[in-house]
């Protein structure tokens, strides 16, 4: 594939995405500009945020040579154990077929693969990642932070309505939000949407 060609794909692919926003607006381990093909690839990237196995992601991250064509992947993902990996979108058309594509990443040194939907929109890991992305950009006072961890430090487990009496400085909703996002506390968020009495624990480092 000729240096041009490759430049105009690449171009035509990264501007398309460009120009379109999708909710949520927040993001928490992009590096580098969010930018999204598509409603779907926006939802991918919800649970990349909500992944303790991923380190940091980025969008639309290396052209692939794919023969006649080249190929951008939605995604590059770093993950806590130094692998990487390239992954697109359930929506996404792809220009040949996935193991043409996996054996043009494996040639570049990643791996590569294209989600299935059920990935994605199964269950309510989805629809509790976007809860929290709402308060993606939210400010989390120290206090608040170091006052929550000393609580579960002495009480263990708390649910979440537990919580959200701790805070002070930070409205209590989006505090909470922020140390799940951070990395400070967890939640189960498989098993049913966050409620009042959903458990939140310490993760220890």
């Amino acid at each position: 594939m000729g240096i041009a060609q490759r430049a105009r794909s690449v171009r035509a692919s990264r501007h398309s995405a460009s120009i379109r926003t999708f909710a949520p607006a927040a993001t928490i381990k992009c590096d580098g500009p969010s930018i999204f093909r598509s409603q779907v690839a926006r939802d991918t990237a919800c649970l990349l945020d909500v992944n303790p196995a991923v380190v940091s992601w980025h969008c639309m991250p290396v052209s692939l040579d794919c023969g006649n064509v080249a190929h951008v992947p939605d995604f590059g993902i770093v993950n806590y154990d130094g692998g990487r990996m390239l992954i697109d979108s359930p929506d996404r058309a792809l220009p040949i077929d996935a193991n043409g594509i996996a054996a043009a990443a494996e040639t570049a040194g990643s791996h590569y693969r294209r989600l299935l939907a059920d990935e994605v929109y199964e269950g309510t890991r989805l629809q509790n990642a976007k809860d929290l992305l709402r308060y993606g950009g939210a400010v989390l006072a120290l206090g608040d932070r170091l006052r929550m961890l000393a609580v579960l430090e002495e009480h263990g487990n708390l649910t979440i309505a537990e919580c959200l009496t701790v805070f002070v400085e930070t409205k209590p909703v989006a505090g909470l939000a922020q140390m799940i996002l951070r990395g400070f506390v967890e939640v189960d968020l498989d098993t049913e949407l966050l409620g009042p009495e959903t458990m939140v624990r310490r993760i220890r480092t």
